[in-house]
C-alpha cells in the first residue's frame, strides 16, 4: 500500500486528481480539529455551484473538470426530451444539441460531437474524486473522534456516509447494469473504492449486489449519525435526506416493506406539498426556500441543455435554437387540468415550444434560491415513493390514497374514482404521476431502467424509446423530419441502457474496466 501527502489550505480546494480513483492523503497535515475538516468537507465532498451566464446557443464549451456544466447529457437520454433545431448554427459550435447528440441517440462512443470529435466525459473523474476525497475525511474523523466526538463531528461523519452513498448511486445508475432481484450477485456495477489508502492495483467492475450493499450501510451509518438532526439549510445533510434516499433505494431493490418504513419517517417531520391551486404564473416552481425541499446541492443543467429559441438578439441568436426540448410524447401524458403543466413548464419566444420551467430560468440561473436538478431532494417523491412501494406490496387502498395526496395539489379537480383499483393499472398509474411530477430532475432515465427489469411488472418487451431525426435544407432553412433514432428494449439492447466507462478510466486501468458493446445505432425511416 501506498500513501501519498497532499498539503493545502482549509479554506481552499483541494487540487483535482489527475488519475482515476486517486485518493487523498491519510495524514492530512492542516486538519486538526473539526471545524478543519468541516471547512474540508465543504470544499470537496460536496457538489459546488459555480456562476454560469447564458447570452447565446453555445452553453457546452466547457466541460472540464472544472467546467460549469455536470452531467448534461443526463436529461437528454430518456423518453421525457427531443432535439430542438431552428435556423442554422455552425456545426463547430458547442451548442448542446451538437455536443450532446451522441448520448441523445446512444451512439457507439456518445462523447463524441457533430463533427465526430471526441470530448471527455468528465462525471465519473469528479464523482470519484469526491469519494476519495469524503474516505479520507472519514478516516480522518474517526481518528478525531478518538479524543473529542462531539455532535459536529457526529454530523460531519453522517453526511459523509451519505454523500458517499449518493454519489454511488449515481455511478452505478449511470454506468452499471440496473439491478435485477435475481441476478444482482453477477450484473456488473462500477468499482467500489471506500478506503482512505491508495492501492497499487488496477480496479474493475464489481457487482450490482455488493455496490448496493455499501449503499445501504452507508445510509445506515449516516442514519445513526444524524438521527433527528435538522441542519437547518436546505444544502446541509439532515436525517431528512437520508431517509428519503433510503426509501429510493429500497424501491430500486425492492425491498418495498423498507421503502415504506423510510417513508413514513415524514409524517413528523413538517414537509408539505405546494399547492398549485395557489400557483403565482410565471414563477419557479422549485427554489430551496420551498416546503418540499428537502436537500439540493450544486447547480442545475437545465439552463445550459433546454434553450429557449431567443437567447440574445445581439449575437444572431434570435429565433435560433440548437439545443433540446421537452418531448411531444411526455406533453401529451398531460391532462388540460393538469396544474403542472404551466407551473412546470413554458412556451418558447418564438415557436411556442414547450421548455422545463421548474428551475430558475436562463435570466437568473445564478440565483441563490436555485436548486440542482440532478443532486435535489423533495418531499415530492416521499409520496410517490411510498404509493409505488405500497402498490408493488399489495397494498392497494393505501397506495391509492398516497397517490392522491399528491393529486390533489396537482389539479383543480380530483377524484379517487380517477384512481385505478387493480393492482397492475395503479402501478402503472403511479409511474405515470411520478414521470409527470419528476420530469428533468433526474429520474426518468434511472427509473425507466428500473422498470425495465422490475421482477412484478416489468415494461412490455416492445417497449422503445425513439427520437425524432431531421434533415436540413440550407436553401429553404427548414428541417425535415426524416425518421427516428430508436433504443429497444432494455432485454433486446441492454448495453444501450448503460452509459459506458469513459476511456480514459478504461486506459489508465490497462483493460481491467471494460464496457458491453453498444449496437451502431442508425436513424429508423419514417
Amino acid at each position: 500500500m501506498k500513501y501519498i501527502y497532499i498539503f493545502f489550505p482549509v479554506l481552499l480546494l483541494m487540487s483535482s486528481c489527475s488519475k482515476f480513483l486517486e485518493e487523498y492523503s491519510t495524514d492530512l497535515k492542516y486538519v486538526q480539529n473539526t471545524d478543519d475538516l468541516n471547512k474540508l468537507m465543504i470544499g470537496e465532498a460536496f457538489m459546488n455551484s459555480p456562476t454560469i451566464n447564458i447570452n447565446g446557443q453555445e452553453t457546452l464549451s466547457d466541460l472540464s473538470d472544472n467546467g460549469i456544466t455536470i452531467a448534461p447529457w443526463l436529461h437528454v437520454m430518456d423518453d421525457d426530451s427531443e432535439q430542438f433545431a431552428l435556423d442554422f448554427v455552425e456545426t463547430d459550435k458547442a451548442t448542446p444539441l451538437y455536443k450532446l447528440s451522441g448520448f441523445h441517440n446512444w451512439a457507439q462512443s456518445p462523447a463524441v460531437n457533430i463533427l465526430n470529435l471526441s470530448w471527455d466525459d468528465l462525471f465519473w473523474k469528479r464523482i470519484y474524486k469526491h469519494i476519495g476525497a469524503i474516505n479520507a475525511i472519514l478516516f480522518q474523523a474517526s481518528k478525531l473522534a478518538e479524543t473529542s466526538d462531539n455532535s459536529t463531528l457526529k454530523h460531519i461523519r453522517g453526511e459523509c456516509y451519505f454523500l458517499r452513498a449518493n454519489y454511488y448511486f449515481l455511478l452505478q445508475n449511470v454506468y452499471g447494469s440496473p439491478y435485477r432481484v435475481s441476478s444482482a450477485a453477477t450484473d456488473e456495477g462500477v468499482p467500489l473504492k471506500i478506503s482512505e489508502k491508495v492501492e497499487d492495483n488496477y480496479f474493475k467492475r464489481d457487482n450490482n449486489d455488493k455496490i448496493y450493499k455499501q449503499i445501504v450501510a452507508d445510509l445506515e451509518q449516516a442514519e445513526q449519525y444524524l438521527q433527528g438532526y435538522d441542519p437547518g439549510t436546505k444544502i446541509r445533510v439532515g436525517i431528512a435526506a437520508v431517509k428519503i434516499l433510503q426509501s429510493r433505494v429500497y424501491l430500486y431493490t425492492e425491498q418495498y416493506d423498507k421503502a415504506i418504513a423510510a417513508g413514513k419517517s415524514f409524517d413528523a417531520m413538517g414537509y408539505t406539498l405546494n399547492d398549485l391551486n395557489q400557483y403565482s404564473p410565471n414563477t419557479n416552481f422549485t427554489s430551496r426556500s420551498s416546503g418540499e425541499s428537502i436537500f439540493t446541492m450544486g447547480q442545475h443543467t437545465i439552463a445550459t441543455v433546454f434553450l429557449n429559441d431567443s437567447t440574445s438578439a445581439w449575437n444572431g441568436d434570435d429565433r435560433r435554437a440548437s439545443s433540446f426540448k421537452a418531448s411531444t410524447n411526455l406533453m401529451s401524458t398531460y391532462a388540460s387540468d393538469d396544474l403542472r403543466l404551466n407551473a412546470f413548464f413554458q412556451k418558447s419566444a418564438k415557436t411556442k415550444s414547450w421548455l422545463p420551467a421548474k428551475y430558475r430560468g436562463w435570466q437568473t440561473s445564478n440565483d441563490p434560491e436555485q436548486v440542482s436538478c440532478i443532486f435535489s431532494l423533495r418531499y415530492a417523491e416521499v409520496i410517490l415513493n411510498n404509493a409505488e412501494a405500497l402498490a408493488m406490496a399489495g397494498a392497494t387502498e393505501e397506495a391509492r390514497n398516497e397517490i392522491q395526496k399528491l393529486r390533489l395539489k396537482r389539479f383543480r379537480n380530483t377524484s379517487m374514482d380517477q384512481i385505478p383499483a387493480a393492482n397492475r393499472e395503479l402501478v402503472e398509474f403511479i409511474r405515470a404521476e411520478r414521470r409527470r411530477e419528476l420530469c428533468f430532475e433526474g429520474h426518468r432515465w434511472f427509473d425507466l431502467r428500473r422498470y425495465a427489469v422490475n421482477s412484478k411488472y416489468p415494461l412490455p418487451q416492445d417497449f422503445n424509446i425513439r427520437h425524432p431525426a431531421y434533415s436540413y435544407n440550407a436553401q429553404t432553412n427548414a428541417y425535415t423530419p426524416i425518421g427516428n433514432y430508436v433504443l429497444k428494449s432494455f432485454a433486446q439492447d441492454a448495453a444501450g441502457w448503460q452509459v459506458p466507462i469513459p476511456n480514459y478510466a478504461i486506459e489508465f486501468n490497462r483493460g481491467t474496466l471494460t464496457n458491453p458493446v453498444r449496437s451502431v445505432r442508425t436513424v429508423q425511416p419514417l
